[in-house]
């Protein structure tokens, strides 16, 4: 070696640790919006949250903020006392290992097991479901199709979100849920009428069953959770999952879903979901129909399968989500090709729209004016 060679060797040792300290720091103050965000919104956000942001594989931003109140603190002892669960761990900090309900957010993992069966030629989308559930045939629903049930355009009438959820509780075994839901009144004619419930997803996990011989939770696991590396992710301990609401997960988990459908279905070299299945979920089928229901942190988006469409784009949209009724907001951005999770137990409605839209803004704000920022384009 030169005494010159050995010379700039030496030099760009020194610069190197400087270089990565800038870069951590350029990084950390692209997002120093959202840190305030978070900060400034913690309380209306449950007192606890984590958020992840990927990009190009890998995590550029991770943030934890707990700081409970006094009444916050007192609601989760009450919650644990009312479950049977110790107190101490309910109120423990969130971490991205945190183990949580995610409500609606189990929407979009339930639609794209369903989509695994339609890659592999098992279903199609326009499959009617009278030829899987006779139930649904005796009661005059057989012609509802697949992608109606994952759309929630079966205008079949669930009632209330609590009603719709009763119904399925109330079922001793995935048949007898059908004949329950069968036997719902019609709001009018399948693919006109979106009314957002649990019980067109529900009729979905049945037909999964059906044609595959296995309980929908193993079948999730099977064709998701495991070939997304997702271990801490499950449908919980009912007899009868709820296919549109029953998921627990942690943030660590929740995200690697996202990065695959960000990837377009494939995830560590597997491919989990087609491409074609990723873009199919992402097209708005809700445009033009009568909205019977829609919750109202949804804004005026419209609908894909098993997630909310963010844009009015004509086919396949630019920005997907599936919020949960617990606050916890996923998303992809395809045009930035960046996904996040935000991770809350929250039970106030009123404004989180507006907050998911503010705090989405600041991370697009985030990477462009961060171009430089590890992760980025």
């Amino acid at each position: 070696m030169s005494y010159k060679f050995g010379s700039y060797c030496r030099k760009f040792s020194l610069i190197l640790p400087f270089m990565l300290y800038f870069q951590a720091t350029f990084s950390q103050n692209s997002f120093s919006g959202v840190d305030t965000w978070l900060k400034e919104n913690l309380n209306d956000l449950g007192g606890r949250a984590v958020l992840l942001i990927l990009k190009d594989g890998k995590i550029v931003y991770e943030k934890a903020e707990n700081a409970l109140s006094g009444k916050q603190r007192m609601v989760a002892k009450f919650i644990a006392r009312k479950q049977g669960k110790d107190a101490n761990e309910v109120l423990k900090d969130y971490t991205i290992e945190t183990h949580g309900p995610i409500a609606s957010s189990s929407k979009w993992l339930s639609a794209a097991l369903v989509m695994t069966f339609v890659d592999e030629g098992k279903l199609s989308l326009e499959d009617t479901i009278g030829k899987f559930l006779p139930a649904m045939t005796q009661h005059q629903k057989g012609g509802i199709k697949l992608w109606q049930c994952l759309s929630h355009l079966t205008a079949i009438d669930g009632g209330s979100l609590k009603k719709s959820r009763e119904i399925i509780d109330a079922g001793n075994s995935m048949d007898d849920v059908m004949q329950r839901i069968a036997q719902q009144p019609m709001e009018g004619e399948p693919g006109k009428v979106f009314h957002y419930s649990s019980i067109g997803l529900q009729i979905a996990a049945a037909v999964i069953e059906k044609i595959s011989g296995k309980d929908f939770k193993t079948l999730f696991k099977e064709r998701i959770a495991d070939p997304c590396e997702m271990k801490n992710t499950d449908f919980g301990n009912k007899k009868i999952a709820l296919a549109a609401g029953d998921a627990y997960s942690t943030p660590a988990d929740y995200i690697r879903f996202l990065q695959m459908i960000l990837q377009n279905g494939m995830y560590n070299g597997q491919q989990v979901l087609s491409e074609r299945s990723v873009a199919l979920m992402q097209h708005n089928y809700a445009k033009g129909a009568r909205v019977a229901f829609s919750p109202a942190e949804a804004g005026n988006w419209g609908y894909g399968l098993g997630e909310w469409v963010m844009d009015n784009a004509a086919d396949r949209s630019l920005s997907v989500t599936s919020p949960g009724l617990f606050g916890s907001f996923p998303w992809v951005d395809n045009e930035r090709q960046y996904a996040a999770f935000l991770f809350v137990f929250n039970l106030k409605q009123k404004g989180r729209n507006k907050k998911y839209l503010e705090l989405k803004k600041l991370i697009d704000d985030g990477f462009a004016n961060g171009k430089r920022m590890p992760g980025s384009n």
